[in-house]
């Protein structure tokens, strides 16, 4: 038999290093900790006119499957109070007759509800190939310099949040941003300049592309169906 000795020897001779992956970065908070802005005692309850919509959207659902609101309901809270924090989630349970923690699951897993203060404007940058090959990183750095803030940071006077984020659906019309609700695309730093001021002046810059196209269509012009459609029978057997 083999001693302890030799066991361990062998052991460590054919012993493996431990390889971990990279810490993964972003501006999402997963993990709850009470601050001062997001803690029990400071309370959450929806205003009287979010009060009736919850009625109406409820009212959607059939009875047994309520729970179905919870993202439209955490939403609401969301757009009520700028952010999501921990009190509106509980209401949002208690609204629906749910642990909390399956309030929690649903609020960590989707990065549209933010668990942080968050400015009167987020702008959240798409950083997919399509947008990067089309100069992402450009916009993201005009934004930086113009807002002087950095990724997952907030400006001191509470007005804007910058993100970096996965595809936003507008590729064809890379580079884009969203800002709150309004996708702006076929963007240049210039562009990007631009609509900053007019947000900071009070004013609401046109969603969309920035470009000469009027939506997804080639920017150069139509590349296929480009006449007429042929009518029935074409092409078809002339014994049929």
């Amino acid at each position: 038999m083999l001693s302890l000795n030799k066991i361990a020897k062998c052991l460590l001779s054919n012993s493996r290093t431990f390889q971990t992956s990279a810490a993964v970065k972003h501006d999402a908070l997963y993990n709850h900790r009470d601050t001062k802005e997001d803690n029990l005692d400071i309370k959450f309850k929806f205003t009287d006119d979010n009060k009736k919509r919850i009625d109406a959207i409820l009212a959607i659902y059939p009875e047994g499957h309520k729970r179905a609101a919870m993202i439209p309901l955490l939403d609401l809270a969301q757009r009520q109070h700028g952010w999501l924090p921990i009190s509106a989630m509980h209401a949002v349970a208690d609204i629906l007759n749910l642990p909390k923690m399956r309030v929690y699951e649903v609020a960590t897993f989707y990065t549209m509800f933010m668990r942080k203060p968050t400015g009167k404007y987020h702008v959240q940058v798409c950083t997919t190939t399509p947008c990067w090959l089309r100069g992402s990183d450009d916009v993201l750095s005009c934004l930086k310099k113009k807002l002087n803030i950095g990724v997952g940071e907030t400006s001191k006077d509470g007005q804007w949040t910058l993100s970096e984020v996965e595809c936003l659906g507008a590729c064809v019309n890379a580079p884009m941003v969203q800002i709150n609700d309004d996708y702006y695309e076929d963007l240049s730093t210039k562009d990007m300049e631009s609509i900053v001021d007019d947000l900071k002046n009070g004013k609401t810059p046109t969603p969309g592309p920035r470009s000469t196209r009027y939506a997804s269509e080639p920017i150069n012009g139509l590349t296929s169906l480009k006449e007429e459609p042929y009518g029935p029978g074409f092409q078809v057997r002339p014994d049929l």
